[in-house]
């Protein structure tokens, strides 16, 4: 193939990539129970949270979370309200004084 062909193709495929990167499910598009489902289905998710905002949600039981992060409760917004949800934090140590 000539390179005045590769490069076209080549330029399309990473527009194509650059597309999908940005193509993540958004929050707000959905009621809380198919958030919950997508979630529960993928085992994790990175979803779109706002206009510029998004972050890693995981199902509460699995090992979904890199050690010592553990699921946490966090809500998300959804066309119904805020939805409950978990997403990986280290928990906080409460120790007494």
């Amino acid at each position: 193939m000539p390179i005045r062909q590769i490069v076209p193709v080549t330029a399309a495929i990473m527009l194509a990539a650059a597309g999908l990167a940005n193509a993540r499910p958004d929050t707000r598009t959905m009621n809380c129970e198919q958030l919950r489902q997508l979630i529960q289905s993928h085992r994790a998710v990175v979803l779109t949270t706002g206009p510029n905002t998004y972050d890693r949600y995981v199902r509460q039981f699995g090992n979904e979370c890199d050690w010592p992060e553990v699921p946490m409760s966090a809500y998300v917004p959804t066309r119904d309200g805020h939805c409950p949800v978990y997403r990986c934090e280290e928990p906080v140590a409460n120790f007494p004084n």
